[in-house]
């Protein structure tokens, strides 16, 4: 079963609610059996005109697996924290490919 990557282009308005939510949210990840592998950091745009204000990047170990912790009460009530505290917060969901045998 492939992994599968949650992705989100978010523009933090109020840094000092949207440290409320980072406090919470790492341990509702790890819960799920999911890992950060980007959290902010420098970037650039090398093909098209996507312009992303701040990238995060989590694993987990199946895309049901995903859809569960963003579906948990522990993330929902993350997700509570972080209300306001952002101009956007896109995020999509994809699996990941099969490992070759």
């Amino acid at each position: 079963m492939p992994a599968a990557y949650l992705i989100v282009d978010m523009q933090i308005t109020d840094m000092a609610q949207y440290q409320q939510y980072m406090a919470v949210a790492p341990a509702a990840v790890a819960a799920a059996g999911g890992e950060y592998l980007v959290r902010g950091g420098r970037f650039e745009a090398l093909e098209g005109n996507w312009q992303p204000s701040r990238i995060a990047m989590l694993r987990f170990p199946s895309y049901e697996a995903a859809k569960a912790f963003y579906d948990a009460e522990m993330y929902r009530a993350a997700r509570a924290k972080r209300e306001g505290a952002t101009e956007f917060f896109n995020m999509v969901l994809v699996e990941g490919v099969a490992a070759p045998v």
